[in-house]
């Protein structure tokens, strides 16, 4: 097995994707959020110190999508056609953060779509964590991704 981002002296490269063929991809990923049922019912009630909850994290999570490259060493730039970032109470206490990515380039948008998603998580935390320190993200995953050479893959399947 070629490792595709060592070159030949075992250094650290981006791999050059200029000859891959541009075709339209998507992934979905998830991040959750355990937290006591009683933050959940504050930011489900809009009663958060900080303000709006599932507002902030999902522009945390957009902006987090299109600036993956700037975190991820190998990542290349996309251009990205669209961020949808979904939060999802889940009594009692969780909260299920969903991120869907489409583009049509050269490479995938798993690392963005997992960007999204824990970036919202991590948004989530910060603005819930004056009330409860306890909590917890777990269960950040890809859930789906189409498009490119590999093909579909279904977590679910």
């Amino acid at each position: 097995m070629e490792l595709t981002h060592l070159d030949e002296n075992g250094a650290a490269r981006m791999v050059d994707v200029g000859d891959k063929q541009m075709t339209r991809r998507a992934a979905t990923a998830q991040a959750v959020v355990t937290m006591q049922p009683d933050t959940l019912e504050k930011i489900v009630g809009n009663n958060m110190p900080k303000g709006d909850v599932f507002a902030c994290a999902r522009i945390a999570g957009i902006m987090a999508a299109k600036r993956t490259s700037e975190l991820i060493p190998m990542c290349h730039p996309l251009p990205i056609d669209s961020v949808e970032v979904e939060l999802v109470p889940l009594p009692p206490d969780r909260v299920k953060i969903t991120s869907t990515l489409r583009c049509t380039y050269r490479t995938g948008v798993e690392m963005e779509a997992l960007t999204a998603a824990s970036v919202a998580a991590l948004t989530v935390y910060d603005m819930c964590k004056s009330v409860d320190r306890g909590m917890r993200i777990d269960e950040v995953m890809l859930l789906h991704k189409e498009g490119g050479k590999s093909g579909e893959y279904d977590r679910l399947k």
